[in-house]
């Protein structure tokens, strides 16, 4: 078997935004950098995530303005992260056992990267096909 590191895995610089700042900043962020989900920050601590469906869900659907309403009123807070020098199974089980797709990587306190399902599948097919069907399965029974 073959072991890889989430480091050698991840994306590096993952795209941040202070919790102070606003949804339409993070709207901002979102055209600019064409990410999937954005790392929400306090300094450089990971203190959240927000996503587009995080937005579309948290701010557009409750009738929430997007230039006052700020990051950490729509965030998820209750995140799962992942150390950098743990192995890909390690944080393909915290995404499986919390149907999650994106794991923010820590290097002591600090947000170094983030691993992603897409990320996974691309450095190691093999470890993918186990999740995926893992995943599939327990949800799609007849």
């Amino acid at each position: 078997m073959i072991y890889m590191l989430v480091k050698e895995v991840m994306s590096k610089n993952p795209v941040t935004i202070n919790f102070k700042q606003t949804v339409l900043d993070a709207c901002k962020i979102y055209k600019e950098n064409k990410v999937g989900c954005i790392i929400v920050t306090d300094e450089d601590r990971c203190i959240g995530l927000v996503t587009e469906r995080d937005i579309i869900e948290r701010t557009i659907c409750e009738g929430r303005d997007p230039k006052t309403t700020q990051i950490f009123e729509i965030m998820s807070s209750d995140l799962k992260t992942v150390h950098a020098l743990d192995n890909l199974e390690k944080a393909i089980e915290i995404m499986k056992q919390n149907n999650i797709k994106k794991l923010p990587v820590l290097k002591e306190e600090s947000i170094i990267g983030i691993i992603t399902v897409t990320d996974i599948s691309e450095a190691r097919p093999d470890l993918s096909k186990r999740f995926i069907d893992s995943w599939v399965k327990t949800r799609w029974s007849d």
